[in-house]
């Protein structure tokens, strides 16, 4: 079971925040989903330091939500004694989090001007969500209530965090750029695929030496003319020539370190000024791709042809807004690293 730890403060001599209403509407969306049974919600109000330490020692959560006043670079309020604010620093709250690293999975910090917390915070926890600016109440309460309407639906995190702004924009409020993602998948939360990676290699050692030398890595081209722009790519078709050079890069990827770079690809588009459409596209098939590389048999014909796509939002961009241009330079070296892990050769990088 997944154990989501919800942790408000409101300090009297701050402003009323309707804390109680966005704890009330995740609660809802628990209660009504058929997923129900997976989580549960542990929630603790007028939070003061030593509830927060606490809080994490004993509930041991996967998930930690906070929600309350956020003061930039000075940090986060919690109450004192006295149900005052008691500011903790930045770099405190980055530190506690970094004792608990192997265990929690996602931080969302449902706070005005907690992205500074969220970038520190970061760099111990894979899923960070902050806010750039200020938020609204109803804003906030929307965000989270659409957040965890999809975690318990069974969604990965960053749907979570694109359902959640959507439903800010949904209502016709204007703070859907708000809220900010940092996300980043670590090693040391993947076992199952560890385990599928040493299956695999298990059953390659086992192979024939003559099987592993009858199909050599076929050669691609990443060609940016006018009819590609695409990665894997040349004039619609793959280039099927054999590419002998690079064949022994394939084997010093690991899986993991293949969905890293997925996720790399992923993280620039999320970030990117890219028109929210395609943007959204590219997304989509970004997860296709993620998805069919950590398949018990990766499929990395569909990785490809989802990457293909994810880039043609690229091209698309690119030539009504000239927004591709510098994402594609940023792609660049990650295409060059995962390429040969997909079998493939990328004989030339061509801008959009």
């Amino acid at each position: 079971m997944k154990k989501i730890l919800i942790l408000s403060a409101n300090p009297k001599n701050t402003n009323h925040l309707r804390l109680d209403e966005e704890v009330r509407g995740i609660q809802a969306a628990l209660k009504q989903s058929q997923n129900r049974e997976q989580f549960q919600i542990v929630t603790f109000l007028a939070v003061r330091v030593e509830d927060l330490r606490r809080a994490l020692l004993e509930h041991q959560p996967i998930i930690v939500h906070f929600s309350g006043h956020g003061s930039g670079i000075e940090g986060l309020a919690l109450e004192n004694n006295s149900g005052q604010m008691q500011l903790v620093s930045t770099e405190s709250l980055a530190r506690l989090f970094g004792l608990f690293q192997s265990q929690i999975e996602c931080v969302l910090l449902n706070a005005c001007y907690s992205q500074v917390q969220a970038e520190a915070i970061h760099q111990h926890i894979d899923y960070l969500v902050g806010m750039n600016q200020a938020i609204g109440d109803v804003a906030a309460i929307e965000f989270a209530i659409g957040f965890y309407d999809a975690l318990f639906a069974g969604r990965p995190y960053e749907e979570c965090f694109e359902v959640g702004r959507a439903s800010i924009d949904l209502q016709g409020i204007p703070e859907y750029s708000t809220p900010q993602l940092k996300a980043r998948r670590r090693s040391s939360f993947h076992i199952e695929d560890n385990i599928k990676e040493r299956k695999q290699s298990e059953l390659e050692t086992k192979l024939p030496q003559t099987m592993t030398q009858e199909k050599p890595p076929q050669s691609i081209v990443f060609n940016g003319g006018s009819n590609s722009g695409q990665i894997g790519q040349a004039g619609g078709d793959l280039n099927q020539n054999q590419y002998n050079t690079q064949g022994g890069l394939e084997e010093q990827l690991s899986l993991t370190e293949v969905v890293e770079l997925i996720e790399k690809i992923q993280s620039l588009f999320s970030y990117s000024d890219l028109p929210d459409k395609q943007k959204k596209q590219a997304l989509k098939h970004i997860d296709y791709a993620k998805d069919a590389v950590q398949e018990e048999q990766p499929d990395k014909n569909t990785a490809i042809k989802s990457l293909q796509k994810a880039t043609q939002a690229l091209k698309e961009a690119n030539e009504t807004l000239g927004a591709g241009q510098g994402l594609w330079q940023k792609l660049e070296p990650i295409a060059k690293q995962l390429a040969p892990w997909l079998g493939i050769a990328a004989k030339s990088l061509v801008s959009l």
